[in-house]
């Protein structure tokens, strides 16, 4: 079963950067594909980005294409997403998700929260000047 663990929110200015991270433990998850998603206050959860398990193909939800970006290390069973340009409208409690399936096909559109499983406890990112 595996273990995910977020870290690396925090409280940055408009346009800032911060990376976050989802540490694995109790199975490699080189076999999976990883997903960032986040929960705004009174919103429902939303996908962020995901990364074939592979790490070749990744895919962002609109609202943060060519802000964010998303990879990661199968050596350390790590995931990470790259934040820049933060906006006020970024704030939110960040969740990683490993897929359940191993070896699952590319995501071309935003994969279903039901896709995926476990998830993280997630981390707090708050933009705000």
């Amino acid at each position: 079963q595996v273990h995910l663990v977020e870290s690396g929110g925090g409280s940055v200015p408009p346009g800032g950067s911060l990376r976050l991270s989802c540490a694995a433990s109790g199975r490699s998850i080189s076999d999976l594909a990883m997903a960032w998603f986040r929960q705004a206050p009174g919103k429902e959860r939303e996908f962020v980005a995901v990364i074939h398990w592979r790490g070749y193909h990744t895919f962002y939800a609109d609202s943060v294409k060519g802000r964010f970006t998303i990879s990661r290390d199968n050596n350390k069973d790590m995931a990470f997403l790259q934040m820049d340009s933060l906006k006020p409208e970024d704030t939110a409690v960040y969740f990683c998700a490993a897929e359940k399936a191993p070896y699952g096909t590319l995501w071309n559109r935003p994969p279903p929260e039901s896709f995926f499983d476990p998830w993280g406890q997630g981390t707090q990112v708050t933009v705000s000047s």
